[in-house]
């Protein structure tokens, strides 16, 4: 797999190579776009069915890497390459947990979904699979964790704000600046706190983080836009995320002529309640349970899910990215453990 390119929306070869490895050691399997996915042998309706998700594409490779990043290569227990530790190691420990588990007959249904385009939160991705697996009781996404279970996860909406001025010559008094029009709104976007704070999740986070104005330095601008990333819990929706930062914003504008407009509010926080079975096996391995900051799949599923895998997050994004032999072992181990012979009633 980290030997064959697949940055998020080119993933084909890795696709048609996963297809391929799964055609030879199960059956049925199927495929839609770059996603492809296997249903347990002995599939039947009657029984809960519990999907094991990871993706297949990577972020393109920063330029401070000193290995190939398309060469697996293999030193000290390490195997070092784009995409090993986020996310091919959980596609790999979830397709061969998912090949032992259905050896044998369980109390539910397993599907295993190698999914495309999680980096980008692409529609082509988990979303459009979702509605041709039929009805999914819990599911298992695969990122580094650390084999630790995140049973909840914060939410993103990315908001697209635009701030009206008026231009003029910056040598004499004219026009209205669109730069210190927006600074009160951008005061109010950093010391602005949501009341609601989240047990895991902590509170919601909002970050100003790009802005844009001008066009030459002679020129009093008449727009300034800016970015915010906003990061909710599960106490708001990010629809209730994004209405709460307009109202607040409109309290501070004046005259100011100005608008924002969310980019999505499809990726929302998600979580688990602690008394659900699978949780309460995570547990008794001595595994840590905790809220993740980072956004993944499960923004996307609309049903029960855990966030649990192999490696380390810090890896993941960063050059020289590697996985250990022994955590991809012990995850294939321990999701087998969690899974073989799970009541989810």
């Amino acid at each position: 797999m980290i030997e064959i390119p697949s940055v998020s929306r080119d993933e084909k070869e890795v696709a048609d190579l996963l297809e391929n490895y799964l055609k030879q050691h199960t059956n049925p399997v199927r495929r839609k776009g770059n996603n492809i996915w296997a249903l347990s042998p002995d599939f039947d309706y009657s029984r809960p069915t519990i999907l094991l998700n990871s993706h297949i594409d990577t972020v393109m490779p920063v330029d401070s890497w000193t290995k190939e990043p398309f060469v697996a290569e293999e030193s000290d227990d390490r195997i070092y390459g784009l995409g090993s530790n986020d996310a091919g190691a959980s596609v790999v420990s979830l397709l061969h947990a998912f090949l032992l588990l259905t050896q044998k007959t369980q109390k539910y249904n397993l599907i295993f979904l190698a999914s495309c385009e999680e980096e980008v939160s692409g529609k082509n991705g988990i979303e459009s699979v979702l509605p041709e697996l039929g009805k999914i009781a819990f599911a298992i996404v695969g990122e580094p964790t650390g084999m630790n279970a995140a049973i909840a996860e914060k939410g993103l909406v990315v908001i697209d704000g635009t701030v009206h001025g008026k231009s003029g010559h910056a040598a004499r008094n004219e026009g209205v600046n669109a730069i210190y029009e927006a600074l009160p709104l951008m005061e109010k976007l950093k010391n602005f706190s949501f009341e609601k704070l989240s047990p895991l999740l902590g509170p919601v986070k909002v970050s100003l983080t790009q802005i844009n104005a001008g066009k030459q330095h002679n020129v009093v601008p008449d727009l300034c836009s800016f970015v915010v990333d906003v990061r909710t819990n599960e106490c708001y929706t990010n629809q209730e995320a994004f209405d709460i930062i307009e109202e607040e914003l409109k309290k501070v504008s004046g005259n100011t002529i100005f608008e924002i407009k969310p980019r999505s509010t499809r990726l929302n926080s998600s979580g688990i309640n602690k008394d659900h079975p699978f949780v309460k096996r995570v547990e008794m391995t001595g595994k840590e349970l905790f809220g993740s900051p980072t956004l993944s799949d499960q923004s996307l599923i609309p049903f029960e899910s855990v966030k649990i895998g192999p490696g380390d997050s810090s890896r993941s994004h960063t050059a020289d990215e590697y996985i250990k032999h022994e955590e991809i072992r012990e995850a294939i181990e321990l999701y087998y453990k969690l899974l073989d012979g799970l009541s989810l009633k």
